[in-house]
């Protein structure tokens, strides 16, 4: 097999370079087809024929396949180096390009959820195939939308409006120096490398690690916070105030195409399964030999007799690969595929964009992956989890381009499951000590991915309310900070440094109310594991075909298929009752 090296991904299978012909040459070629494309204003008829109506869409799939293409470029460019003047003034022309490409094709969207009746409508989409969801959810939204000439207005001014106000934010943060002592040597640090100070053996570091990254929120408190608050005014006032959603958070959810009680549902059971982590931080504090966890303790390694494995980068792919390929050899040739093509990058450089993330462009090409990676354990559970979602949208990669994409929810559900399967795998070839670290290690990403996410969400909801009706922003601290009280109750000692940290929570600015994804997904995966654990190999399709729907199916429609109520309570219940058999477990093993 192939050795892995850390790396930069290889994007020239997009573009050659920005600046040649050939990039020039796609850009008009978008140009000239939504002009084309504008012809067809006049010619729209209610009574068109199906084989008329399916060849329009066909041509909106080829103009939003060409603009993924070269919008895909310049945010991947940009994401490999935010400091880059060149990249942040390709994202800059594209993003301004893909807003006028976007105004020029409007009027179909506007045709279709707004002037069209529901005869004509519901004819053409009994015979419109996979589009039929994706066609029914934009009728269902229609009551949202504005007149074309306000959809114009909107588009063009979010270019220098909440996107800017976004990549202003990621500017800034991205720029940050950290300077910390450790020991007696003082180091310039990225984001990245500090937090890995969080998951130091010494308590005397890892507070300081923390103290260093909140400082310097708390230092640039004015400009971030004013950020925040001016994305938030603006989801209010666009979404709220203009298009009538009934919520700021019912913005998100129809987006999502889940229905508002289904994630009341997951947030209520969410809340009121706090005390389920709480018994496990409870529970960890006496593995540190402490009498209660500080905040700064929370991702403390759980034994600091057994040393955190290092894993090579090699290693570490081939881990992932024999997860996943024990489960589906064909999982596992997807995830090569990334790999085969260069599309990942994983090497730390100042100025690359924090954390990780896949990006799908279009079905036809392999998507593109970025993590950081430093050698330890959840990096290599960061690696499964970004190529969860590769496996997911190839799974998908036959349908259109306008539904390959799973509806927000469901998009974290193989990411998760990738890393259950991992863990499955690695949690068989070690003593009973090294399982107890690593128990303990899964019970820290389970709250980290459930009780954490649905609590920024709490928190976003509380944030969104405050702002709306005028607040500070050390308002909005204390709200987070009460918010931090509920998750922890009397098991975690909350310092009020921990105040501002919401303001270093990226998802807040990119995606509102993106985190339930994060809850809803991994409770649905140790579903959905627990199934495979009882079924074995006779599952597998089962799974794949939930892959394979991509988002052509509304998640409470897809999911009751397979026997899964996602409505239900009780489904979300049946999460937190596994989590409360791990923690038990944690507790028997001497």
């Amino acid at each position: 097999m192939a050795a892995y090296q850390l790396g930069e991904w290889d994007l020239s299978e997009i573009a050659k370079s920005p600046k040649s012909p050939e990039f020039q040459k796609q850009i008009k070629e978008i140009q000239l087809l939504s002009k084309k494309f504008e012809r067809i204003k006049s010619k729209l008829d209610p009574k068109m024929s199906s084989k008329k109506f399916l060849s329009i869409l066909q041509d909106v799939e080829k103009i939003s396949e060409k603009m993924s293409l070269i919008g895909g470029y310049a945010s991947l460019s940009y994401s490999a180096n935010t400091q880059s003047d060149e990249a942040t003034s390709l994202l800059t022309m594209i993003t301004k390009l893909g807003s006028e490409i976007s105004n020029q094709v409007l009027f179909f969207d506007l045709w279709w959820k707004t002037q069209l009746d529901d005869k004509n409508a519901n004819r053409l989409i009994k015979n419109s195939g996979e589009l039929s969801e994706y066609l029914k959810h934009k009728r269902l939204v229609a009551k949202y939308s504005l007149s074309e000439p306000e959809e114009r207005i909107i588009n063009t001014l979010d270019v220098t409006g909440v996107t800017a106000l976004v990549k202003l934010y990621d500017k800034i943060t991205n720029a940050f120096e950290y300077t910390m002592k450790i020991g007696n040597k003082t180091k310039k640090l990225t984001r990245e490398e500090l937090t890995n100070y969080v998951r130091n053996t010494n308590p005397k570091i890892r507070e300081e690690a923390y103290k260093t990254l909140l400082t310097k929120y708390y230092e640039n408190k004015g400009v971030v916070g004013e950020i925040y608050q001016n994305i938030v005014l603006n989801w209010k006032q666009e979404g709220v105030d203009i298009r009538k959603y009934k919520s700021p958070i019912s913005m998100r959810n129809v987006g999502n195409n889940v229905d508002d009680k289904t994630i009341e549902s997951l947030l209520q059971v969410c809340r009121k399964n706090a005390p389920v982590f709480q018994k496990f931080f409870i529970q960890k504090a006496k593995m540190l030999n402490m009498k209660k966890l500080r905040r700064y303790d929370l991702y403390a390694p759980s034994s600091s007799k057994i040393k955190e494995k290092n894993y090579s980068y090699e290693k570490s792919v081939k881990l992932v690969f024999d997860s996943l390929g024990k489960f589906s050899p064909e999982l596992e040739n997807y995830a090569k595929k990334i790999f085969d093509q260069k599309h990942i990058d994983s090497s730390i450089r100042a100025g690359k964009r924090d954390g990780a993330f896949c990006s799908t462009l279009t079905p036809k090409l392999t998507p593109y992956v970025l993590v950081n990676f430093t050698g330890k354990s959840r990096d290599v559970f960061t690696l499964a989890h970004e190529l969860g979602h590769a496996v997911h949208s190839q799974s998908a990669q036959d349908r259109s381009i306008l539904v390959q994409d799973a509806p927000l929810p469901l998009a974290e559900t193989a990411s998760t499951f990738s890393e259950l399967l991992l863990y499955d795998n690695i949690s068989n070839e070690i003593t009973n000590d090294e399982k107890k670290v690593m128990l303990s290690e899964k019970i820290d990403d389970l709250y980290a991915t459930i009780m954490r996410q649905s609590f920024f969400t709490i928190f976003e909801q509380d944030a969104h309310t405050q702002i709306g009706q005028g607040t500070t922003i050390d308002e909005i601290s204390k709200g987070y900070l009460k918010n931090l009280k509920e998750q922890f109750g009397n098991a975690v000692n909350i310092s009020e440094d921990f105040a501002i940290e919401w303001s270093y929570i990226p998802h807040f600015y990119h995606t509102p109310f993106y985190c339930y994804a994060y809850s809803f997904g991994n409770l649905l995966a140790l579903s959905l594991f627990q199934r495979f654990k009882k079924e074995g190999k006779e599952f597998v399709p089962s799974y794949l075909s939930i892959l394979e729907a991509g988002g052509s199916q509304k998640p409470e429609i897809l999911l009751k298929e397979h026997g899964l109520d996602i409505r239900s309570p009780k489904f979300w219940q049946e999460g937190f009752d596994y989590i409360k058999t791990q923690v038990k477990e944690l507790e028997s093993i001497n």
